[in-house]
């Protein structure tokens, strides 16, 4: 191991500082095997070599491909499903008749790492609705400009099609391109992808009736939880859906959420006056 205690408190500290992400000790063998890709792209031989060449000259794009390594990017299509089964059976049939015709639905898809589950919400959305291109809206974030870029093109490997993605759907919503599959192109005018760290203030965006921010407040602390809660429900219609990952509650964290069950699923609503 290349990686000394006072490197590795370092990298804890720039990772803390521009994403929030808390980095336990006990994390040293996950930044070696994070950063060594990185070292080896800047021509150094091993993390020891980058943090001492990043500490020493600091240059922003450095620092966020350290940032970038570190967060996590675990996805895949229709990812614990019942979030998406709740989607389509309740909350779309609640927002349909609340919202006036000419109303847009707009759902934000956060952490969205390369973009299944935006473009999970969208076919389920374009299966369930006749003018879903026009009448739908989903903005896709994420703290890392690859991961960005890669949702914006929305091409997949013949390996993250098979994770997930039942084989109707990918030959309704999908066409070859070469050794990946690219999403239908009505699929991709639904969806903004745009850079966004969470842990920072937001941008203008919304107001958003469904919000899917799951599988990400268990990599922080709880001070930043609640920060994250009260920006995300600024952004959301006083009605709107929030769901979070299985591991993931809002009870003893922000009391300003409504707990409720639906179908095989939780999700949180804004209490009203909160």
């Amino acid at each position: 191991m290349t990686l000394t205690t006072t490197s590795f408190d370092w990298v804890r500290q720039l990772v803390h500082r521009e994403s929030a992400i808390v980095l336990a000790p006990g994390k040293e063998y996950l930044v070696e095997a994070r950063l060594l890709p990185v070292a080896r792209k800047m021509g150094l031989t091993d993390v020891g070599q980058l943090v001492d060449t990043v500490r020493s000259r600091p240059r922003p794009d450095d620092t966020r491909q350290i940032v970038e390594a570190l967060t996590t990017n675990e996805t895949s299509w229709f990812r614990d499903g019942d979030p998406f089964t709740a989607l389509t059976s309740t909350v779309l049939p609640s927002l349909l008749t609340a919202r006036g015709p000419a109303e847009r639905l707009q759902i934000w898809s956060a952490a969205c790492s390369s973009g299944q589950e935006a473009y999970t919400v969208a076919m389920l959305l374009e299966d369930a609705m006749p003018n879903a291109a026009s009448r739908v809206s989903i903005t896709a974030t994420d703290i890392s400009r690859e991961m960005v870029e890669r949702t914006r093109a929305g091409r997949f490997s013949q390996l993250e099609v098979n994770r997930g993605l039942p084989a109707p759907m990918l030959v309704r919503h999908f066409t070859r391109a070469g050794n990946e599959w690219e999403v239908a192109p009505t699929l991709r005018r639904m969806i903004t992808a745009r850079e966004c760290n969470l842990a920072a203030p937001l941008p203008r965006m919304g107001p958003f009736d469904v919000v899917y921010l799951r599988n990400v407040l268990i990599y922080f602390d709880l001070p930043t939880k609640q920060a994250i809660l009260r920006r995300v429900r600024e952004l959301m219609r006083p009605d709107g859906w929030l769901f979070l990952g299985a591991a993931e509650t809002t009870l003893g964290v922000d009391d300003s959420w409504s707990r409720v069950v639906v179908g095989r699923s939780s999700a949180y609503r804004p209490l009203k006056g909160a």
